[in-house]
């Protein structure tokens, strides 16, 4: 290119030779850059965790649908046996007493819910807040 071409765009100048408004610009487009990259890993570390949850829900539902049929063939089995240990042929004492079993397994398995449900919290992008701590205290010259 010739020397005179005005598309061509001067080098910048060493860090020694900067202005303090050209400084200032540099950091603010840093510190601006540094925070678009924490969101950026704060909406990744959301997304993964709700993945994983996502995920480990469907195969949880799977072996819960499964663990059920066969509870269900197991509970008809034991009111038949009931049925010929206990009752003379009369098969509907043994599936009522297998009902108030199921209630008291029922009410125990929801308060353990409740209770999880109530001590749970919702995905925290905690490395993104770790991390955006640390470079307010850089910022503040509160180096740790």
């Amino acid at each position: 290119m010739p020397e005179g071409d005005p598309t061509q765009t001067p080098p910048p100048p060493p860090e020694e030779e900067k202005s303090v408004g050209e400084l200032v610009f540099d950091v603010s487009e840093r510190a601006s850059s540094l925070v678009r990259e924490e969101i950026e890993l704060a909406k990744t570390e959301v997304s993964e965790k709700v993945g994983k949850i996502l995920r480990g829900s469907a195969v949880g539902v799977a072996a819960g649908v499964f663990a059920f049929l066969a509870l269900i063939l197991a509970m008809h089995g034991i009111a038949w046996l009931l049925n010929d240990l206990f009752f003379d042929d009369e098969a509907w004492p043994g599936y009522f007493i297998e009902a108030a079993l199921f209630l008291l397994i029922a009410a125990g398995a929801g308060l353990a819910a409740y209770r999880s449900l109530q001590a749970g919290s919702p995905p925290v992008p905690e490395q993104a807040i770790e991390e955006a701590k640390a470079t307010k205290a850089t910022f503040e010259g509160e180096d740790k």
